[in-house]
């Protein structure tokens, strides 16, 4: 019995459409492996873009992924309407960690579920740094359903 990546009622208040593109494709006539990570990056550049921009926006900050994982649960064909649920789980002192549920939509099948570990980062430096407190907060507020 496959272990669950997080609870099935998670509740998730963004998602990101995602166009399938032939590029993404394998020699099985379904989308790669690998390509699912690139979906989850589309979601985490909107999440970051879309969070920033509330009032009052916020000056970015880098981050690097420490860690992805992805639970493969039914293979994405070309033209398949497919979004990705995302969210923010958990907030640490250096990292936070992202969800995802890749999902069709049409059906709302569950095709992938997905999680990342992002760690604030001082390029200039090359070191971790503590995740701004802004940003500490907005994550809070919008999971929370406050904004």
């Amino acid at each position: 019995m496959r272990e669950e990546l997080f609870p099935p009622d998670l509740p998730f208040r963004m998602a990101v459409p995602i166009e399938v593109r032939f590029r993404d494709m394998d020699a099985m006539g379904h989308v790669n492996n690998a390509v699912y990570f690139t979906y989850f990056e589309q979601a985490r550049l909107h999440y970051i873009r879309q969070l920033a921009g509330l009032p009052p926006p916020l000056e970015p900050f880098g981050m690097i992924v420490a860690e992805a994982m992805c639970q493969y649960r039914a293979p994405i064909t070309m033209g398949m309407p497919i979004q990705v649920w995302i969210r923010v789980a958990e907030v640490r002192q250096r990292s936070f960690v992202f969800l995802y549920k890749i999902e069709r939509c049409d059906s709302g099948q569950v095709m992938a579920l997905g999680r990342s570990v992002q760690v604030a980062y001082d390029y200039a430096q090359g070191v971790p740094v503590p995740i701004p407190e802004p940003w500490r907060e907005r994550f809070l507020q919008f999971e929370a359903g406050d904004t």
